[in-house]
């Protein structure tokens, strides 16, 4: 890995250089998309077969489009037990931990005569996009469902692409299952987008789309973004290890290489202190990459956007960090929390040496769909509240808008809204 020494060009250099990652920079691919997604808003189903058909090659009509009960009863036969029971698991931490985050609706009413207030409510449909084809992501489907399901979500209907045979990976049905989706369509790319966002004769129209994607899903959230609402609209993955010299090189070496291996456009970065530590860390990837069996991947991602940064002080450590904001944040320090509060921009952060961020995408219970692209400065991870909604409760009495009337009258002619202030002023004509 590249090893440099953290200055303030090097920082904005390597700002720039990941800013290039970001799915708002591949415009080129817009205009695809956005064919996609007009002739499935046009023909509907008809346009959401035929791309069916001609991207993952199996023989759909709108019959076998939805997955059956029968189809799930045999994916439970396929799942290994123990896989099944890890799941099950992952799913009871991270419901437990998303129910923490349920607030409920509130009231204040006052002597005066006024009554102010918050509803919530959740979302009436939310749509979940699964990555599909020759890979599984089981833990995407724990993580975007179960918020939905705590929110109270009453349709959750969830979209997959499907083998060359129109068959869905046992793994990701099963989880779907155990996460409490409602159906299930086999369908991927723009097109699932696309159908989530205005629904055709099979598929319902939902009101927010929530899962990770390649160049085109994410293109088309973004396209479909205003018709519906969306989580975000994700880049590729990264990973920023803050260490001293007290960290073992090689967990920091294997911690860098979990996130390295998602892609060739995935980011690895250790900022430390020490430059004995930078040095051990690099032998380390070496021997690593070596021996895991996404070698070339991990060789691609980390040759564009692997960068090991000697800091003359934690502070500069820290500072850098958070202009990266990054989507996973390991602290590996002699005092983890200490550092931890000194961050202001991150996805998740981890702290330990024991706090591994695999240890996130799976099983602790805290979601792993997080902002990416240092969108982390104004951005949450996927939670309760992104699938429900507010909405304002107003009600004054005659006697407690007498008191006012002629403030919100003099505000309302300030802006030259006569209308605005003849509604207060009719309520006390003479």
């Amino acid at each position: 890995m590249k090893i440099l020494k953290l200055t303030e060009d090097t920082k904005q250099n390597l700002l720039e250089e990941l800013l290039k990652r970001s799915p708002n920079q591949y415009s080129s691919y817009e205009a695809v998309v956005n064919e996609i997604i007009g002739e499935v808003r046009e023909n509907r189903d008809d346009s959401v077969l035929s791309y069916t058909k001609k991207f993952d090659g199996w023989d759909c009509n709108a019959q076998n489009l939805k997955v059956t009960e029968e189809e799930i009863k045999e994916a439970y036969e396929l799942v290994d037990p123990d896989l099944l029971r890890v799941m099950k698991e992952s799913a009871k931490n991270v419901t437990q931990f998303h129910q923490k985050q349920l607030t409920n609706s509130w009231f204040d009413a006052n002597e005066d005569g006024t009554i102010l207030g918050m509803k919530i409510l959740p979302i009436e449909k939310a749509g979940v996009y699964v990555p599909g084809g020759k890979a599984a992501y089981p833990s995407s489907v724990l993580m975007n469902v179960i918020p939905a399901k705590v929110a109270g979500v009453s349709k959750i209907i969830m979209t997959t692409p499907a083998g060359k045979e129109g068959k869905v990976n046992p793994a990701t049905l099963v989880a779907a299952d155990i996460a409490g989706v409602h159906e299930i369509y086999k369908v991927g790319g723009a097109q699932a987008i696309a159908a989530l966002a205005f629904g055709t004769e099979t598929i319902p129209k939902v009101d927010k789309i929530t899962g990770p994607g390649n160049i085109f899903v994410a293109l088309a959230k973004k396209a479909c973004f205003g018709y519906v609402s969306i989580d975000s609209i994700a880049g590729p993955s990264e990973i920023l290890v803050l260490a001293d010299e007290s960290a073992n090189p090689r967990y920091v070496a294997a911690d860098l290489l979990s996130q390295a291996e998602h892609d060739e456009l995935a980011s690895a970065i250790l900022i430390t202190t020490s430059e004995e530590l930078a040095k051990k860390v690099s032998c380390e990837v070496d021997t690593f990459v070596q021996q895991l069996s996404r070698r070339e991947i991990m060789r691609k991602s980390l040759d564009n956007y692997g960068y090991i940064l000697v800091a003359d002080s934690m502070e500069e450590a820290i500072e850098a960090a958070n202009s990266i904001a990054s989507e996973h944040l390991e602290i590996l320090t002699k005092d983890p929390f200490a550092v931890m509060t000194k961050i202001k921009n991150a996805g998740a952060i981890f702290l330990g040496e024991y706090s591994s961020e695999p240890l996130g995408d799976y099983f602790a219970g805290p979601n792993h769909v997080l902002p990416t692209n240092g969108t982390a400065r104004f951005f949450s991870p996927l939670n309760v509240d992104d699938f429900r909604k507010k909405t304002s409760i107003i009600s004054y009495s005659k006697e407690a808008l007498e008191k006012v009337h002629k403030d919100i009258e003099l505000f309302a002619k300030m802006e030259g809204l006569d209308a605005h202030a003849n509604s207060i002023k009719v309520r006390f004509e003479e």
